[in-house]
């Protein structure tokens, strides 16, 4: 009934102060414009995985296989552009998953979860939790890479089953935009590591649906019988022709846009470090793995301390010196 009452009178405007001095802006003022500024920021969505793949980005992350959430939460804060929490060799499911999604999604990262397998339980699980995108392993034909996607995908497009009002990735039913653009947000990443595979390689990137085929150089050495020299020449050569054959499909998509072309995708190694990769092209690179950092950072603590040799009284009259420097709280 607001428009039955009468309007309130106007007050009589008071005229400005006139000062030949610059309006100074608060601290207080200034700050709140910054707070709020952060919290726009904050507010605005995560681009996509495949957006900024489209935009030309080559994204940088890590592998989580501790399945820990303070490790996944610094990783986010690092700056890695995304995390895949590694269901197919980390010691966690679905539950450990979960907690590593949470902690990304408040640093705003993308998570990618790696499956176990690719088959549409493991699918259906993970993209319930309402990651930004699958990873699926040891697809070695152009009908197993159709398969996978299938497994993204509701019907009649796809076999995934639908809880879509009560899981967390419509945020419980709230999201009334979820099925409308669930697929089209979601990265399809399938991997590539064996010789098989390798061989359909051109074919498995041109499957509708495959947003990336991600190169796996150990495996693909072991399925070579060179388990234990991953570097050697005849694993190398195998990979740089696969590289060559998605990376001239890429190219070749402007000309046939409405051709699937997949991203490419790949692990650094000692011999074949990210900068590497990203040198030659790839679109992302996963360059280390958390439980890798950690054992590293260690073994060279360790290390620095043991070589550590100082002669009986060589630290004598360093007291006072460190009392002079503040460090000493007496």
């Amino acid at each position: 009934i607001s428009h039955l009452l009468p309007a309130p009178k106007p007050k009589p405007r008071t005229p400005p102060r006139l000062s030949l001095l610059p309006r100074r802006r608060s601290r207080a003022a200034g700050a709140i414009s910054a707070s709020a500024s952060a919290a726009s920021d904050f507010l605005a969505p995560v681009p996509s995985l495949k957006s900024r793949l489209a935009a030309g980005d080559t994204l940088y992350g890590l592998f989580l296989l501790s399945f820990s959430p303070t490790l996944a939460e610094i990783a986010a804060l690092a700056g890695y552009d995304y995390v895949v929490v590694d269901m197919e060799h980390g010691p966690g499911g679905i539950t450990e998953a979960l907690a590593c999604l949470r902690a990304l999604d408040a640093a705003r990262t993308p998570a990618v979860l790696r499956l176990p397998e690719a088959c549409p339980v493991w699918a259906k699980k993970a993209l319930d939790l309402g990651p930004a995108g699958l990873m699926l392993p040891a697809v070695e034909s152009p009908a197993a890479a159709a398969e996978a996607v299938s497994h993204c995908r509701y019907p009649p497009r796809g076999v995934r089953g639908a809880a879509y009002p009560i899981v967390r990735a419509s945020a419980y039913g709230l999201d009334d935009s979820y099925l409308s653009r669930c697929e089209d947000d979601t990265l399809i990443i399938c991997q590539v590591e064996t010789a098989a595979g390798v061989a359909e390689i051109d074919a498995i990137a041109a499957v509708e649906g495959v947003d990336v085929v991600q190169m796996g150089p150990l495996d693909l050495s072991a399925s070579m019988g060179y388990l234990w020299d991953p570097g050697n020449r005849k694993v190398r050569a195998a990979l740089r022709e696969a590289e060559r054959k998605v990376l001239e499909a890429r190219k070749k998509k402007d000309a046939a846009p409405k051709t699937n072309a997949a991203y490419l995708g790949g692990f650094a190694m000692p011999n074949d470090p990210a900068e590497q990769l990203k040198h030659r092209g790839y679109h992302m690179v996963a360059g280390a793995v958390d439980i890798g950092l950690f054992r590293k950072a260690a073994l060279e603590d360790v290390k620095r301390f043991k070589d550590a040799s100082m002669e009986i009284g060589e630290a004598e009259g360093e007291e006072e010196d460190e009392k002079e420097d503040g460090y000493w709280s007496e």
